[in-house]
């Protein structure tokens, strides 16, 4: 029997239209699909009607199935000779566990590539209408995750970030928005600093609400926001409201 391949696949940040070429051709090759909560299902409109389709998403506090159940089907499916895609959103290798996969893809001896995907810092960021740097105001940003399972090592150095980084994305830290915040400020951030949470970015759902970091976990609370949402932190910020401004200046202008 012939030996499959594992296709470690990026989906992009939600808008099924901001995925690649090459990935959109992977899922319409594909014999087997594991897709995650986070991939818009539009995307699987495109794989041949017989191909099997496997969710196995994972929401806070909530897995449909463990990661080692992922990655055994995962192997268990090219053992028998299949492609199989599995589909993440935004970039596999951004706080997507493809490393994993990938890891225990070679352990089992089969053959595997990686697609990389649009991160959500770049897509959502740039669907609000902020550029992570620009001139004059950030040279620098990071990418770091809010929420770090205890196992995994020591936490985030928040006073390393508050001090040396220009733009901070945050991932997955809305259920610790106001431990970030007291941490960052603590760290020296002042409270003045902007800060926007993009909600299901670069989709018909997108919301994006703007505040400062002094009150932002009041604000999200107020607001409503929920996962999946995108925390950016910097002056940055400011450029959205800026082109806010401008358009509003020019609709005015034509009308």
């Amino acid at each position: 029997m012939r030996t499959g391949i594992i296709s470690i696949v990026g989906a992009g940040p939600g808008d099924p239209e901001l995925i690649t070429v090459k990935a959109l051709r992977r899922i319409q090759n594909a014999d087997v699909i594991l897709y995650d909560r986070l991939v818009n299902e539009e995307l699987l409109g495109f794989a041949r009607p017989e191909a099997l389709r496997i969710y196995c998403g994972k929401a806070p506090g909530r897995h449909s199935m463990p990661q080692e159940a992922t990655e055994h089907l995962m192997v268990e499916h090219a053992a028998m000779g299949k492609h199989v895609v599995r589909l993440k959103g935004g970039d596999p290798l951004v706080f997507g566990r493809g490393g994993e996969e990938a890891l225990t893809a070679a352990a089992a001896g089969i053959p595997y590539e990686i697609i990389p995907g649009m991160t959500s810092a770049i897509g959502a960021a740039a669907s609000a209408g902020i550029p992570l740097t620009h001139r004059g105001i950030a040279a620098s940003f990071a990418v770091v995750t809010g929420s770090r399972c205890r196992e995994h090592g020591a936490p985030v150095d928040w006073a390393a970030l508050a001090r040396g980084v220009d733009t901070l994305v945050i991932y997955m830290g809305m259920a610790n928005l106001g431990e970030i915040r007291a941490q960052l400020i603590q760290s020296g951030k002042s409270a003045a600093t902007p800060v926007a949470l993009i909600e299901n970015g670069t989709t018909a759902l997108e919301r994006t609400v703007t505040g400062t970091l002094g009150t932002i976990d009041k604000l999200a609370a107020v607001m409503k926001i929920s996962n999946p949402a995108l925390i950016v932190i910097g002056e940055v910020v400011n450029v959205r409201e800026q082109l806010l401004g401008l358009q509003q200046t020019v609709r005015a202008q034509i009308g």
